[in-house]
């Protein structure tokens, strides 16, 4: 498998970014209320695999629910273009839908039952029980 570097980023570009995976893209679809609504399409990598190079200072959080994944969004255009999932808190979502054209040979898109969440993914579950918080809250965010 032939790994590439990617880079993408929002709208307005503010925020740029580079991410380290395949040609052959692997997405997951998720139907939860967060990605349903938005239509994001999950490019999950670790955070070794991920470099922001710039935006920083753009970027705004909006958590809710366990307030684990920490959704990221341009302030100025308001595009997600990757955040820290809560499925992997140690690593990043990027959306693939916010890759530079003609970045990846393929896109395969599979489905994942965000909807419930806990049976998608039961190893990071355990560690990061709902706590039902129903307020989502905006906040500045540091990456680094």
């Amino acid at each position: 498998m032939e790994w590439i570097t990617h880079r993408g980023g929002c709208h307005c570009g503010r925020v740029r970014f580079e991410v380290l995976a395949p040609r052959t893209l692997e997405v997951l679809d998720c139907n939860c209320s967060i990605c349903g609504r938005s239509g994001y399409l999950h490019l999950i990598v670790p955070a070794a695999r991920f470099t922001l190079l710039s935006g920083q200072d753009d970027l705004t959080s909006y958590q809710f629910n366990t307030r684990t994944a920490r959704h990221l969004f341009c302030r100025v255009c308001g595009v997600k273009s990757f955040y820290v999932p809560r499925s992997h808190p140690d690593g990043f979502s990027v959306n693939a839908r916010c890759l530079d054209p003609g970045s990846f040979d393929d896109l395969i898109v599979r489905p994942a039952n965000g909807k419930e969440w806990e049976k998608q993914f039961p190893e990071t579950a355990a560690a990061n029980p709902p706590e039902h918080l129903d307020n989502g809250e905006l906040s500045s965010f540091a990456l680094f």
